[in-house]
């Protein structure tokens, strides 16, 4: 086995360590997602990186808020909790709000599985995105995943089928 670049082994070392869990959002990003969705929440910020007027801190903690009358931003911690925020973002949907998600790309887990698979939208970045105030591009693949509010259920409701119109 070689030995690494001499450069590569900083690139590399937060994907082989837990000295962070916060990858604030790149704000050409946020500004193109907040233009298409208008944004009132963002629940994992702090006061230095918020990307709404509304936040919570880890402090307030978001996971522990209601957000089904929101239009919600979620750049969540990417640690071991993150299937909790996943959840949450889902939960928050069938409640009827909106939560738009930048997540770590992980088909490979089970939170991908079971809520990310069933969201609105997934789009894939291309590239590795670069976060605010990181040296390189993270060593990992990133996604913005849409969460929309569920569809309600009709009930009661008879239709009688018949010919298509010409």
């Amino acid at each position: 086995m070689t030995s690494p670049q001499p450069d590569r082994p900083h690139r590399l070392a937060v994907h082989f360590s837990s000295a962070t869990d916060e990858w604030p959002t790149p704000q050409f990003l946020f500004e193109a997602m907040h233009a298409e969705f208008k944004f009132t929440l963002d629940p994992c910020a702090t006061p230095a990186n918020a990307k709404c007027p509304r936040y919570y801190t880890r402090i307030e903690d978001g996971l522990r808020q209601d957000w089904s009358n929101e239009r919600v931003w979620m750049n969540p911690p990417f640690g071991k909790f993150i299937p909790r925020w996943v959840a949450k973002a889902h939960a928050t949907a069938q409640a009827g709000g909106l939560v738009v998600a930048l997540l770590p790309a992980r088909p490979d887990t089970a939170w991908w599985h079971y809520y990310v698979l069933r969201a609105a939208e997934i789009r894939f970045l291309r590239g590795r995105l670069k976060f605010e105030g990181a040296r390189y591009p993270a060593p990992f693949p990133s996604a913005i995943v849409v969460f929309r509010p569920a569809l309600p259920v009709v009930t009661g409701v008879s239709v009688k089928a018949g010919p298509l119109p010409a």
